[in-house]
């Protein structure tokens, strides 16, 4: 018989991670509708390069958005899959987040502890949501 887990107050940051992805999700879902229908609010620099249309880059980001939303709802749901997911999603964020150091050091560093802190609570702590139910 499977002993029942201790749930311990990393469940809090469970569900941070879960919330911080639907809202995540759901800024990168309105950042898609502004490239596709408003797409003269982004303007490229000299030194930018850009390898898709404006329409693609919403696009891109609608879909990247409905896939955050729908893992962050999984992962408050406690859903196995939904960590799985989160934990793939929060280390590409973390590997894109580098990229950014250069240009936004201060708010880069933010997002790189606040991915490893959610990182951390999904893959040590991210069952702990089941046992809430």
């Amino acid at each position: 018989m499977a002993q029942k887990q201790e749930v311990t107050g990393w469940v809090g940051w469970v569900a941070f991670a879960g919330i911080y992805m639907v809202i995540a999700g759901i800024f990168q879902m309105i950042t898609g509708f502004v490239a596709l229908f408003k797409n003269d609010i982004y303007l490229a620099g000299k030194s930018t390069v850009w390898f898709f249309d404006y329409s693609t880059w919403g696009w891109i980001h609608m879909l990247i958005g409905l896939i955050v939303l729908l893992v962050g709802l999984a992962i408050l749901a406690g859903q196995t899959w939904g960590r799985i997911v989160g934990v793939i999603m929060v280390a590409v964020s973390l590997i894109a987040t580098f990229a950014f150091v250069p240009i936004y050091p201060f708010w880069a560093v933010i997002i790189l502890v606040v991915d490893a802190l959610i990182l951390y609570a999904l893959i040590a702590h991210g069952g702990e949501m089941k046992e809430m139910e």
